[in-house]
């Protein structure tokens, strides 16, 4: 559900897009039942698609006859990482329908193949290299928040938003490094509060470039709700708040009739995993 962070960070040459994703918990499911259906069968979606024709060419395997469903509670091109999920989701049911052991190098070397991806795969926060689909940083699981959230309308390209966010990173490089020193210090305490007001930063500093339209609204009204921060999508569509405890029924309540003024549908859902 977009990210805690996202900015620059130097590895090696020049400077990379790295990530902290915000998980949550909402799912994308991929089933393959054998039996009727014609050999060679494809899921629906030309990633997922793709993703079995690299793990059977990897492994040097043939689908037996069957056929494919899915199911996914993530909604597409608004920063869900929903793509990434399904790749992941497909991939997984594979190595089980397979009988083959997970193995995390195989899943990371398709997303390479396919797209600039999200560590959505992994079972803890992570500072991750987008690009490269290389985890820099192990951040633990030891921070979570309860959050309100909403979808602007429209989506982002991911791809053709890389080189105005690398000016602007190259623009930014010293708050974007005080910002990300901020987070990790956050996670590395396990203070939500902290790793809360590092997320707020970068998303105030990805407003300057692919700007949320509630986001002062929203910014404005974040004391007033009592919001530890503020998360976006930072290549997507959405924007909410960060709670590092249960808003209780009536703040929903009002959370819920703001964001209505704003003529959005309000959400919400736990992320993280603390």
């Amino acid at each position: 559900m977009g990210e805690l962070y996202q900015g620059p960070l130097r590895a090696g040459g020049a400077p990379d897009i790295a990530l902290v994703s915000f998980p949550v918990d909402r799912h994308s499911w991929a089933y393959f039942t054998p039996g009727a259906g014609r050999p060679g069968a494809l899921p629906p979606g030309e990633k997922a698609a793709r993703a079995v024709r690299l793990f059977l060419d990897h492994f040097d395997l043939r689908l037996p006859p069957g056929h494919w469903s899915t199911h996914s509670e993530l909604r597409v091109g608004v920063g869900m990482a929903s793509s990434t999920a399904d790749i992941v989701a497909t991939l997984r049911c594979l190595f089980r329908l397979f009988g083959l052991p997970y193995d995390q190098g195989v899943v990371t070397g398709v997303l390479a193949a396919i797209e600039r991806a999200d560590s959505v795969f992994l079972d803890e926060f992570a500072l991750h290299l987008s690009a490269r689909h290389q985890v820099v940083r192990t951040l633990g699981t030891g921070i979570g928040f309860h959050t309100a959230f909403v979808t602007e309308p429209g989506t982002v390209d991911t791809s053709a938003v890389t080189a105005p966010l690398l000016r602007h990173y190259a623009r930014r490089a010293s708050e974007y490094e005080r910002c990300l020193t901020d987070l990790l210090k956050g996670f590395e305490s396990v203070d939500p509060a902290a790793v809360a007001r590092a997320a707020t930063t970068s998303a105030t500093l990805s407003q300057q470039v692919l700007p949320k339209r509630t986001f002062a609204r929203v910014l404005a009204h974040r004391e007033h709700f009592g919001a530890d921060g503020i998360f976006v999508a930072h290549t997507g569509s959405l924007i909410g708040y960060l709670f590092a405890h249960r808003p209780p029924a009536e703040a929903k309540s009002e959370l819920s009739a703001f964001f209505h003024s704003l003529g959005h549908q309000c959400s919400f859902a736990q992320g993280g995993y603390g």
